[in-house]
């Protein structure tokens, strides 16, 4: 008779108690789904409650993605055809993510009572620590427009050893000033609340050619079931405090930053501005032609690889191929970099998209975009 052997089979994963391989898989397949759809939560700070919603899992040594939208948005309309362009797909699947909602700004938000007082955009910023504690997550990777570009400096400054890096889209680093505060009440007494937020988003050529993305977006805002809490956010961002950034002085954004403005949008002077006050061998600044006030709708795939190649100067994705522009026959990409060194020299560069790559090297430069 054959010697018997002893064979000891284990299981890669064990089974729980009375599990069976099918109830398994099948908890495997909704666990993925609801990480794909997204988990919601909500967290308490001294200054009310705030929503979130995380994407994916934490990658070890790697920081989340947290996003922050502008007035008249939630983090859905401001940034899902970002994240859901195809070639985002490489760098979500690299990093979690962390889209927060303004409160008050989440899709079914009530509407706060007669009264409530709204935080300030300092108040806001000082929330994100509660998120961050929540989650567990020691560093984030900023990207914020407007409004939320504002907030996510503000807390830059003020907690930079948990900032990696900042994508900073049409921000406005200064206070209203008496000529600024002055328009803005006399529009006030001429244009609905709609209408005003309409102007912060898109350029007046925007709004009077009125595009399929125009009038998507002012439905949007114009019928928000949430409006009164819209103006509460609206109205914050008006009053907000000057960053008093200063190029070479102690308040300025120790980090990576990549600024990015549409050109002839709203935006374009403030965010130039800001360019010329942070630190240059820091800072990026890529101004995007043809793509409105809105750069993160309207030229999703050239803000991707800009924040590819952003990352990648970050010391992430370095095996990362820029594939994009090389199989599109149509895009046409012209960049132009500039790095000044002490004031004293000067180097630029320009590149076609028949080469389908950007200019690489250190920060603190200056990508012109045009299609």
């Amino acid at each position: 008779m054959a010697e018997l052997q002893e064979v000891q089979i284990t299981e890669e994963k064990p089974l729980l108690p009375g599990q069976t391989p099918e109830v398994a898989k099948e908890a495997e397949l909704a666990a993925r789904i609801l990480l794909d759809q997204g988990q919601t939560h909500s967290v308490e700070t001294p200054y009310g409650s705030v929503n979130f919603t995380v994407y994916g899992t934490p990658k070890p040594k790697r920081p989340a993605i947290f996003t922050y939208h502008d007035v008249g948005l939630n983090y859905k309309s401001c940034f899902q055809s970002l994240f859901q362009f195809g070639d985002m797909q490489e760098i979500i699947q690299n990093f979690v993510r962390v889209h927060v909602d303004a409160p008050g700004m989440q899709e079914g938000a009530p509407v706060f009572p007669l009264g409530y007082q709204y935080p300030s955009l300092d108040q806001l910023a000082d929330m994100i620590p509660c998120i961050l504690q929540y989650l567990n997550f020691s560093t984030i990777i900023g990207v914020g427009v407007g409004a939320g570009a504002y907030i996510l400096s503000r807390y830059a400054l003020t907690h930079p050893d948990t900032v990696e890096g900042l994508v900073l889209i049409n921000i406005d680093p200064n206070a209203k000033g008496w000529m600024d505060w002055a328009a803005h009440k006399l529009t006030g007494f001429t244009s609905s609340i709609p209408e005003m937020i309409l102007g912060h988003l898109f350029s007046q050529e925007e709004l009077s050619g009125n595009s399929e993305l125009v009038q998507k977006y002012r439905n949007i805002v114009t019928h928000a079931p949430n409006l009164e809490n819209i103006e509460l956010y609206w109205n914050s961002y008006n009053n907000r405090r000057d960053l008093n950034f200063e190029r070479g002085g102690d308040i300025t954004l120790k980090c990576p930053v990549m600024l990015v403005v549409g050109d002839q949008a709203p935006h374009e002077d403030a965010v130039v501005e800001c360019n010329s006050k942070l630190d240059p061998t820091q800072t990026s600044f890529l101004k995007m032609a043809d793509s409105g006030g809105q750069p993160q709708l309207t030229q999703p795939g050239k803000l991707t690889e800009a924040f590819k190649y952003f990352l990648q100067g970050m010391g992430y994705m370095a095996s990362s191929c820029m594939t994009r522009l090389s199989r599109s026959r149509t895009a046409s990409l012209t960049s132009a970099a500039s790095i000044d060194l002490n004031r004293s020299r000067s180097r630029t560069l320009s590149q076609s998209s028949e080469s389908g790559t950007l200019p690489s090297g250190p920060p603190g430069h200056t990508m012109e975009v045009s299609c």
